[in-house]
């Protein structure tokens, strides 16, 4: 066999050579924090099958090492046409790395004629002291048990806790897409497990925000059509007079805090772009379910304005009773332009009264937006955030989705790695309080029209870009499969905690010039270098800058 130690930016397709990857045989992390890198390995000589090896790990924090294969999925549309095709891996249809899977229980692997790859992660939480550890992996013969090849990486542990987490980071959970996978009912207990297990694999990745759908979210779906119902506030209707139980809610709540998770967003209170209806919101009246609103209701009319007077009082008097209205966020409508300005204020204006001192934030890139005061909290996109920096708006958030496919940093399936994990660099260096992206579990095609399989339809049938909808995918267990570029997204956040706790030590200046001089220059959400060496190369400075200030 030929086997390489690369860095967690590489990605290995079955058709590359070995010798072209770059070796990464060393590096460094600060306590606390989850270490990455890689392993590619190849028959080294033409096999007509495949040949069982057997992977050993000897190091003494070998059992805070998971070992996972990366798996290669069938990417259909890899980017849009229409882009300009600049800083992809590769823009033809074809099998992808991306899907991360547990090595089966006898650690068997399989060498080929094909160049394949494996991710490790070294858990520090659970090493105490600091110091240079070397890991090495032994590849042998599955049968004779003969050594093959073999390998050492040295990672060296700082011995410097890695700050908290300060940035606000959300990907939009879809309770609905988990029951339709899975064939749950909707808030059963398999439903429950299900919901758990995602949310638990969504923190452990620096997800600390999760949509919370107190009514099934109006996003993503055709105009009369409806998502499955996944609504955690029962309602009823007798007499005139709405009534509210919040069970649901108060589980889900216990869940995500029992997982790490720290903020709730209230999923939106009318309709995606234009806020002109209102979601679907099932009550029971009479005795019987039924569609209270809908597609069919206006975002102003009384009727809506009459359930949102009664609603948002007591939601806002249960989430103080539960000491967390202060973490929650709310939103109207998602990704309003210019010509939908006046049905969005109007719909802001029915729920502004109710939200006094709440924050209410939403995905939208035009700036008239916050200089008309229509919104304070704006959520501008990566690639239309400038004015907004000009305009130094305070505690300012951004987001990406698949518009965001030209120059700026993204993680389609076929972007490289560093162009994901950029992202920490640039959301460090402006300051930026939060960051969301929409597709932490979207399995539907575009619309909502039917599902899709992800392990098939990584675009969600030609919806967006491989990858843009989802960075989980569904094991058959009620786990979640880690996918590559949730993990490295979540090496973005990891720097930029390392650069917080080096600027708390050296000040914000250093960490700047750090950063420009690593650089070459100047670095913007467009502008950066295009090279995964600058982002190991700033990493390895931060950390070396940091353990040089210990006692």
């Amino acid at each position: 066999m030929k086997i390489k130690l690369v860095s967690s930016l590489e990605k290995c397709f079955l058709d590359e050579n070995i010798d072209e990857k770059e070796e990464y045989a060393s590096g460094s992390c600060l306590k606390e924090e989850l270490f990455r890198f890689g392993i590619c390995y190849v028959a080294k000589e033409a096999c007509a099958t495949a040949r069982p090896v057997l992977l050993t790990v000897r190091s003494e924090i070998a059992r805070q090492i998971a070992i996972r294969e990366v798996q290669h999925v069938p990417v259909k549309l890899p980017v849009y046409k229409t882009a300009k095709n600049v800083d992809y891996l590769r823009t033809a249809p074809g099998l992808y790395p991306d899907l991360l899977t547990p090595i089966n229980a006898r650690n068997r692997l399989l060498a080929s004629n094909n160049l394949e790859s494996l991710l490790v992660e070294v858990d520090t939480r659970k090493i105490d002291k600091a110091g240079v550890f070397p890991i090495e992996f032994v590849f042998s013969d599955f049968q004779s048990k003969a050594v093959i090849a073999s390998v050492v990486f040295h990672l060296e542990i700082i011995g410097c806790v890695l700050p908290k987490q300060n940035l606000i980071y959300t990907q939009w959970f879809y309770c609905d897409c988990l029951m339709d996978y899975y064939g749950t009912k909707a808030f059963d207990r398999r439903h429950w497990q299900i919901i758990e297990n995602y949310v638990t694999t969504a923190a452990k990745n620096g997800i600390n925000m999760i949509l919370t759908p107190v009514f099934t979210p109006p996003l993503d779906t055709f105009v009369g059509g409806e998502r499955t119902t996944t609504q955690l506030v029962d309602v009823s209707l007798c007499d005139g007079v709405y009534r509210f139980n919040f069970d649901k809610l108060e589980k889900w709540i216990d869940i995500c805090r029992r997982a790490g998770i720290e903020y709730f967003e209230i999923s939106h209170f009318f309709t995606q772009w234009g806020a002109a209806h209102a979601p679907k919101i099932m009550a029971t009246v009479d005795g019987k379910v039924k569609k209270l609103f809908g597609w069919e209701t206006e975002a102003c009319g009384t009727e809506y304005a009459t359930f949102l007077r009664a609603f948002i009082p007591e939601l806002l008097a249960f989430l103080r009773q539960r000491k967390i209205d202060g973490k929650c966020v709310f939103h109207i409508s998602d990704e309003p332009n210019l010509s939908q300005l006046p049905s969005y204020i109007a719909a802001k204006n029915v729920v502004t009264p109710l939200l006094k001192g709440y924050p209410i934030v939403d995905a939208l890139s035009n700036y008239e937006f916050y200089e008309n005061g229509t919104i304070r909290h704006p959520i501008p996109a990566t690639n239309r955030i400038e004015p907004f920096l000009e305009h130094q708006v305070p505690d300012l958030w951004t987001y990406y989705c698949c518009s965001q496919h030209d120059g700026v940093s993204n993680r389609f399936i076929s972007m490289p790695s560093y162009r994901n994990r950029i992202i920490g660099v640039q959301l460090y260096k402006y300051a930026i309080k939060g960051f969301l992206h929409w597709g932490y579990n979207y399995y539907n095609c575009q619309y909502s029209y039917h599902a899709v399989n992800p392990f098939v339809s990584t675009d969600g049938n030609y919806f967006a870009p491989a990858g843009d909808a989802f960075s989980v995918y569904p094991a058959r267990d009620g786990t979640a499969f880690e996918s590559l570029r949730l993990v490295v997204f979540h090496d973005a956040i990891q720097d930029m905690r390392a650069l917080e706790k080096c600027e708390s030590l050296y000040g914000r200046e250093y960490v700047r010039k750090l950063i420009e001089e690593t650089a070459g220059g100047n670095l913007t959400f467009k502008e950066y270098p295009k090279t995964q060496h600058f982002l190991l190369t700033l990493r390895e400075k931060v950390n070396q800058s940091i353990k040089a200030s210990l006692p």
